[in-house]
């Protein structure tokens, strides 16, 4: 059982290598990484079944990131955790990498979906926790959807299935970070009140701050009833979170580095670091 230390220990190693990676590499989905390395430290640090040296294993918990283009962070998680070697995460998005841009369930080790189309991961986790609940399996799905990807109908026909079925097995995370790629969410879609839409679309709904470690632990660990709806959590995020160069940019969606914002994140993770010794 990991400690809330222990937790906030492998969230900034994992913040950190995902740093270092998009860094070395001089470009990438920054913003959206950094707002899920919390949730990812909370579900592969303490709350998923699962298994590295068995990736396989029936009895695994499966995760979805459905924001594929966050999958830097999953990366890093993944490698942390023993699935394949940290220093694997320099060939992040090169020619010939185990570590595309987005996850790739046949190209990289413990990646349980293949994403990055938006809209399309959530209705995998759908279909996952639907073959598990109709198997009479006790594993559970977990999937984070970025906010702007609900902007694609598909999100809204697979959130309407995982109610209808009752899929309780399966847990959905909004990363509610309140931008996309095109600047600011509501400038380009209003979400309106996302709390609202998810409970009249059949899901228990609870909100909390995207890296606040305890809450999300205490909202998540929890096997739900069975007879409860499914459950979503609005992840209260920041773009960029955890770095402050990032979260102060306007948008860090996806960057393309100068030499003096390389610096700047060097800077920031020499930061991280040395707050971790």
């Amino acid at each position: 059982m990991s400690t809330l230390a222990e937790l906030t220990h492998l969230a900034r190693d994992i913040r950190v290598a995902t740093l270092k990676s998009l860094t070395r590499l001089g470009f990438g989905h920054y913003g959206g990484s950094m707002s899920v390395v919390e949730t990812l430290a909370v579900l592969y640090g303490e709350v998923m079944k699962i298994d590295p040296a068995d990736p396989d294993w029936p009895e695994r918990d499966d995760f979805v990131l459905s924001k594929g283009h966050a999958g830097p962070a999953l990366y890093s998680t993944l490698a942390i955790k023993g699935y394949f070697p940290v220093e694997e995460l320099n060939t992040l998005n090169q020619n010939g990498t185990r570590l595309p841009s987005h996850p790739d369930r046949l190209k990289t080790r413990g990646v349980d979906a293949t994403t990055g189309s938006l809209g399309q991961g959530i209705s995998i986790a759908g279909g996952m926790a639907l073959s598990h609940k109709l198997a009479g399996r006790p594993n559970r799905v977990f999937c984070i959807v970025g906010d702007g990807e609900l902007n694609e109908g598909q999100c809204w026909e697979a959130f309407q299935f995982i109610a209808h079925h009752r899929l309780n097995n399966l847990t959905v995370f909004v990363d509610w970070n309140k931008q996309q790629l095109d600047g600011e969410l509501d400038d380009i879609i209003q979400p309106f009140d996302l709390d609202e839409k998810f409970r009249a679309f059949g899901f228990d709904v609870a909100t909390v701050k995207g890296d606040d470690i305890a809450s999300l632990l205490a909202e998540v660990k929890p096997v739900v009833a069975p007879n409860a709806r499914p459950k979503l959590i609005i992840l209260d995020s920041v773009k960029g979170q955890g770095v402050a160069y990032l979260e102060q940019l306007g948008n860090s969606h996806h960057l393309r580095l100068t030499e003096e914002t390389k610096e700047i994140l060097n800077n920031a993770i020499r930061q991280l670091e040395a707050a971790d010794d």
